[in-house]
């Protein structure tokens, strides 16, 4: 059975930039409802048991169908987030150091124009869905819960939610003013580790 992890910070701890409200929707009532409807997919086709998240949505094909919709939605909700509150943390650094300061500023001349760039493809994200960095730098999009393990690529390093749940009670429909926000929780800790080991 999967099951909700644990923050690793209290829902208040991201301060202003995402307030409590959000953190406790969004972890206690909408990732514990990916997880239950994925349990409940997985109990109706006992093969897939023992099978991990990333082993379920890297071969959705062989996923029976009649449970394929609800582990691609269900699954890929689980999966990204349980990445997702990792890649925040209230003790957070301006930018990231190291090898992964030096490699962004390669290949996008500054840190600034990284930014710039992977909070444009955020921004025009259609509807639902998610941007993500992935291990060679390159910023992708996914829509819904879809993730890029789906489409036999590697597992990214830093995702960004830009779904309205994840923003809307502290602002509205200003998904910009979100992603700006965003910047000042990101656990560049947790990406630099991501980026070394991968």
């Amino acid at each position: 059975m999967f099951s909700l992890p644990d923050l690793d910070y209290s829902y208040d701890a991201l301060g202003t930039y995402i307030s409590k409200n959000i953190m406790e929707l969004h972890h206690s009532k909408h990732h514990q409802t990916y997880v239950d409807n994925l349990n409940k997919a997985v109990d109706k086709a006992p093969e897939l048991n023992g099978k991990t998240i990333e082993e379920l949505l890297a071969d959705l094909d062989n996923v029976p169908e009649e449970v394929r919709k609800v582990i691609r939605n269900h699954g890929g909700g689980h999966y990204n987030h349980s990445m997702f509150w990792k890649f925040m943390t209230p003790n957070a650094k301006n930018e990231p150091t190291g090898k992964l300061a030096d490699d962004i500023k390669k290949k996008y001349s500054n840190f600034q124009d990284f930014v710039d760039n992977f909070s444009d493809s955020a921004v025009k994200v259609f509807g639902s869905g998610w941007a993500w960095l992935m291990p060679d730098l390159s910023i992708v999009t996914t829509p819904n819960q879809d993730n890029p393990i789906m489409e036999k690529k590697p597992t990214p390093i830093l995702g960004l939610d830009v779904w309205e749940h994840a923003y809307y009670l502290d602002y509205t429909y200003k998904r910009a003013d979100y992603i700006s926000a965003w910047w000042h929780v990101v656990n560049w800790d947790e990406v630099e580790k991501r980026y070394i080991n991968t």
